[in-house]
């Protein structure tokens, strides 16, 4: 048993927690199934892992280039409060979990296999589940297990001393979360992608298909077929067409907004915080760091066109041969190279406002829990959902939705981690799913008990069986055949 354990956690430490290698992986399993020649297989794996890297070092540098905001926001206003972050929240249950619950960290990680394994059972029995998705996003999986370890235990105390029905029951309800979320978005990311192959993995897929369903129905066409005008649609007069390029959108969008923060954050913060040298001029750091988010962006989006191609023309052997009819399920980031590339910044912007104005908020109602908003809910969240709701809704559905979607993260943040007892700890997941989906399933299992737990399983898998409901047709060709899929809704 231990030498399982050992394996599992040198398994989970050196491949599972690292993307890269996780997607290399795959690549390398779906073109063995394929029967590739050894070199086509070493050609796609060598490309899927470097370009999932060249991917990495875009987002890494984007979260990084936004800590003086961050760092400068908690120490110049003098605010104590918790950050909504991935990686804050992980750090939160590690300090926190065996003081309060007094249990190990490690057991997140026995709980993330049970639900990985759970996610593959219920895509092999898809026809019966409906389910088509595998959650692949390792380090995301991580940063779950440990938030739900942390709710779940919250949820039902008297768990504590039943160790192996505490991690099947929370197995099952991760499992089943991960496989519906990214079932949720397969449909929508077929349409954005034109047929990619691929859907999302991340911390915000009932988000995105809930805004998507929203930017459809609220901001979509109108029933006398008058077209949707698209943020690309937009003609611009005179000097103002400069905006239609998404690198000097970016840039001029970035050097206003985050511009302007750095400087009320002042010099004198920037020189003693480390972030801008003595004898370095302000102006030009300014401009340099916020032009950065336009270099971190441009990689991010060269490492989602080298890796993306060998994912899903690998997958089909997988698909073929072990999971049917099934997708694989990537990061949110992925998405950035498809639909609207201005959809990014305004996403991501329209969402910092909205963050802004919840936490202002919550300082006026001299709230017992404050927030600060990390980089990560604020601009994957938000960028990502204003591609979707772009697509369906146009400009102004690319705008209001990632708005409402930063209230959303802070209002729902707030609350879940002061009741659960997260935020003293410092920190929170923060995003969409995680501020507004899982509050309201901790809540169903603590106040319905064990009850609730039936409940909140069995409302994830009707999910899926009222999609195939609403499609019996096309359910299943959208992954299968997407030409086929589109010739059918366009009869």
């Amino acid at each position: 048993m231990d030498y399982l354990l050992n394996a599992w956690s040198y398994f989970a430490t050196n491949i599972l927690q690292q993307p890269a290698f996780m997607i290399g992986l795959i690549v390398m399993l779906g073109y063995i199934l394929q029967k590739k020649p050894w070199y086509d297989v070493l050609a796609g794996v060598i490309k899927a892992i470097v370009g999932y890297l060249i991917l990495a070092v875009g987002s890494s540098g984007l979260v990084s280039n936004f800590r003086p905001v961050l760092v400068g926001l908690k120490d110049v206003f003098q605010i104590d409060a918790m950050v909504i972050d991935p990686y804050f929240g992980q750090n939160a249950v590690t300090a926190g979990v065996e003081e309060v619950f007094g249990k190990g960290f490690g057991d997140a990680m026995i709980l993330l296999l049970i639900a990985f394994i759970i996610n593959i059972l219920l895509v092999r029995f898809n026809r019966v589940t409906k389910l088509r998705a595998l959650f692949t996003t390792g380090h995301v999986q991580v940063q779950q297990a440990a938030t739900a370890y942390w709710l779940i235990m919250f949820a039902l105390p008297g768990l504590l001393t039943r160790h192996a029905a505490m991690l099947i029951v929370m197995a099952v309800i991760l499992g089943a979360y991960w496989a519906v979320g990214t079932n949720l978005l397969i449909r929508p990311c077929q349409e954005v992608t034109d047929g990619a192959g691929f859907t999302l993995a991340h911390q915000q897929m009932f988000g995105v298909a809930l805004n998507y369903w929203l930017a459809e129905k609220l901001f979509g066409k109108k029933k006398e077929g008058r077209e949707v005008k698209k943020i690309d649609d937009v003609e611009l007069p005179g000097f103002m067409s400069i905006f239609n390029e998404n690198m000097v959108c970016t840039s001029i969008l970035m050097v206003a907004f985050f511009g302007a923060i750095l400087c009320i954050l002042g010099r004198n913060y920037l020189v003693a915080g480390g972030f801008l040298k003595e004898d370095a001029s302000m102006v030009f750091y300014v401009i340099q760091t916020c032009l950065y988010f336009s270099v971190y962006l441009a990689i991010l989006q060269l490492g989602v066109r080298t890796f993306v191609t060998e994912l899903t023309a690998s997958f089909q052997g997988i698909a073929d041969k072990l999971l049917p009819g099934s997708v694989p399920g990537v990061d949110c980031a992925v998405i950035f190279g498809f639909g609207s590339a201005n959809a990014v910044p305004l996403g991501f912007l329209a969402g910092f406002l909205g963050q802004i104005i919840a936490i202002a908020a919550l300082i006026v109602l001299k709230s017992p829990v404050l927030v600060i908003c990390g980089f990560v809910p604020v601009f994957f969240d938000n960028a990502t959902i204003a591609i979707f709701a772009n697509e369906k809704g146009g400009i102004k559905a690319a705008l209001i939705l990632p708005f409402i979607s930063g209230l959303c993260q802070v209002f729902g943040s707030a609350i879940i981690a002061g009741w659960v007892g997260m935020a003293a700890y410092g920190g929170y997941l923060g995003m969409w799913d995680w501020a507004v989906v899982w509050p309201v399933m901790t809540a169903l299992m603590k106040f319905l008990s064990y009850a609730g737990v039936v409940l909140v399983a069995a409302g994830l898998l009707v999910i899926p069986q009222l999609e195939y409901r609403a499609d019996r047709e096309g359910y299943f060709l959208v992954t299968e055949d997407y030409e086929k899929y589109k010739k059918l809704k366009n009869r």
